[in-house]
């Protein structure tokens, strides 16, 4: 996992009145919302007796361990340990790792990394992706290291043999380029030129130009986050969330607004998302027989012209690690 980045890591709807927990980059967090609503993240652990906090409940906007009613404010700090009364002393080392959260759209993003008395960046979001969508989702548990997961989904000369039956249908195994381009520091667009094998080569990425951005087009904003831009009213989203090393997360959605009405607009997103579910199956089977696990530069792989999006997503997290080391 890449260090001082905003990860999706849950939706909205999963963190109500009760704390969640969940293990996410390989750590075991609790979830919970204080008393204005907003989400606070921190270890999955009361420095005291190391209970699980996710068991405790809410107590006036407080997190409360379940063992000994300890209670811990939105930034982590202890500001209740019953046992020494109201106004008892707090050991100052009764604290919480906590970690700073994000919630829009829907979801809710962790930063995970090194905090300062800076402040941190806004994360980043598609900007054709708005209010003016309905969408249906599903959680999919994955076998695979996330880093897999994203490469699956930049990978597009895979269409016509793992998608045969849908997607890929119309036996289009040749890939001229595809054409990758860098919206900004964290922003990948890829367009798709696959094509029926006629004899000729495949076209260099130079000899081709990118499409217009209302064209067919994949969007990728590091560290995890996807879209399929299909059309101006349907789009198929992902976000890529990091459970382990061995293990993640596919959060996926269906957006449209063709259909413009509340009620049938959801109805529409919704049904719409077993076939995308059977399609992201489709992908699964295969991604989660992958060895090494996790992606990189030189892991023994031979790539092709047709991995380009691929090759550009490895530099661009190679660079992203350096940072740290």
């Amino acid at each position: 996992m890449i260090r001082n980045q905003w990860y999706v890591v849950l939706e909205s709807y999963e963190v109500g009145n009760k704390p969640i927990g969940v293990t996410r980059l390989g750590e075991k967090m609790v979830f919970w919302r204080d008393s204005s609503g907003k989400v606070s993240a921190a270890v999955d652990r009361c420095p005291h007796r190391g209970v699980a906090l996710s068991t405790g409940v809410i107590e006036h906007g407080y997190l409360q361990c379940p063992f000994h009613g300890f209670e811990y404010d939105a930034t982590g700090k202890c500001v209740l340990v019953p046992a020494n009364g109201r106004n008892g002393v707090i050991p100052s080392a009764l604290r919480l790792n906590s970690y700073p959260t994000y919630e829009a759209h829907g979801l809710i993003w962790l930063w995970w990394g090194h905090t300062s008395s800076q402040e941190l960046p806004t994360p980043e979001f598609f900007d054709n992706l708005d209010d003016s969508f309905f969408y249906g989702s599903a959680h999919d548990p994955w076998d695979a290291h996330y880093s897999r997961v994203i490469e699956n989904q930049l990978d597009v000369v895979h269409l016509p043999f793992i998608h045969r039956n849908t997607i890929g249908r119309g036996n289009r195994t040749l890939v001229d380029g595809p054409v990758v381009e860098w919206k900004g520091d964290k922003m990948l667009y890829t367009y798709v030129f696959n094509r029926v094998d006629d004899g000729t080569p495949p076209l260099k990425p130079a000899d081709l130009s990118p499409k217009n951005s209302s064209s067919v087009h994949l969007e990728f904003i590091f560290p995890n986050l996807w879209q399929n831009y299909i059309s101006e009213n349907v789009r198929v989203f992902a976000a890529f969330v990091p459970v382990d090393e061995t293990h993640s997360l596919l959060y996926l959605r269906f957006y449209q607004n063709f259909m413009r009405l509340p009620l049938l607009g959801k109805l529409v997103a919704r049904l719409a998302m077993p076939s995308n579910l059977y399609i992201t199956h489709e992908d699964r089977r295969v991604v989660i027989t992958q060895q090494p696990k996790v992606s990189g530069l030189k892991i023994g792989e031979i790539l092709i012209q047709g991995d380009l999006p691929i090759i550009e997503y490895r530099k661009k997290r190679a660079a992203l690690q350096a940072l740290e080391e």
